[in-house]
């Protein structure tokens, strides 16, 4: 049976812009194509992912009056998910993202969050049906914690398995971390959370059992080439990643978080089997520019 699974997030356009190399301070460089615009937003993104891996995907977000995102919906309906909880601010504009990419695949990425920043517990209160009724619920932080903190109280009510993906990382409250099953950080995030750098094999075990003393049962730490971390306080490994030629790694993370909760399965554990597919899909998502369009199909994966 396929897996419910709640995504909480954010909607951006991205403003995509690829270049030879970046450029220094106070200097100014041409480039050859012109900006291209892509569906974007860690929440669009991971949402698509999980559709995409036939999971039953609700995804619950906010865009503005301006219609820049109104191409986005035809993406969303392709890959099945309920767009019933995908609201309109009457106070801020679509959020949007400006990314640059160059000749390394290496990206920089800048936000402007508008109408995800105005989701109120209130918004999620409406969603509260389908919430109850997930297998997961999945959040970032691109849309306020608040908003957050109020879904994850009703999983909890309802025996809904909560993740988090923290980014862009941030200070979580004591009332966010009592409220996480699952945390899902890249090694950066995890360092700026924990203050532990993730250097070596000792330095990643003590950055997860930070948080695993905290509470979170499952703490998976994504190390990009070098594969994924996991940890319970049970067990724990590193399952590597798939070694192709990177073009760009824009969603690589969220395609990895939506692939894995298409798979895992709390109750068996089955920690390596869903991290190996995750990585799978990330490593297709690398090989193509932009987020959404380089986000893979199951067939793709299969």
């Amino acid at each position: 049976m396929a897996q419910k699974v709640v995504i909480l997030g954010s909607t951006n356009v991205d403003r995509f812009l690829t270049v030879e190399r970046y450029a220094k301070p106070g200097e100014t460089l041409h480039v050859e194509e012109g900006q291209h615009n892509y569906g974007g937003g860690k929440g669009a993104n991971q949402a698509i992912a999980t559709a995409r891996m036939q999971a039953e995907t609700t995804f619950i977000s906010k865009v503005g009056q301006d219609g820049i995102a109104d191409f986005m919906f035809e993406g969303f309906e392709a890959a099945g998910m309920n767009t019933d909880y995908i609201l309109k601010s009457d106070s801020a504009d679509t959020g949007q993202a400006f990314i640059t990419v160059d000749a390394e695949g290496h990206n920089m990425i800048y936000v402007y969050g508008g109408a995800n920043m105005t989701i109120t517990p209130e918004d999620v209160e409406a969603a509260a049906s389908v919430i109850q009724e997930a297998d997961y619920i999945v959040a970032q932080l691109e849309v306020p914690v608040p908003a957050i903190i109020r879904a994850f109280e009703i999983a909890r009510e309802h025996g809904v398995t909560t993740i988090l993906n923290p980014a862009p990382a941030s200070t979580l409250s004591k009332e966010l971390l009592t409220l996480i099953d699952v945390i899902i950080p890249n090694e950066f995030e995890a360092e700026i959370l924990s203050g532990i750098p993730v250097e070596d094999d000792a330095s990643m075990k003590q950055n997860a059992e930070y948080f695993l003393d905290l509470g979170i049962q499952v703490v998976l730490i994504t190390l990009g080439e070098r594969g994924t971390y996991y940890a319970t306080k049970d067990t724990s490994g590193l399952v590597e990643a798939y070694q192709v030629k990177v073009v760009d790694t824009t969603a690589a993370g969220d395609t990895f978080i939506g692939a894995f909760v298409s798979r895992f399965d709390r109750n068996a554990m089955n920690l390596e089997e869903a991290i190996d597919f995750a990585n799978k899909a990330a490593s297709y998502t690398v090989q193509k520019s932009g987020a959404q369009i380089s986000i893979p199909w199951l067939d793709d994966i299969q």
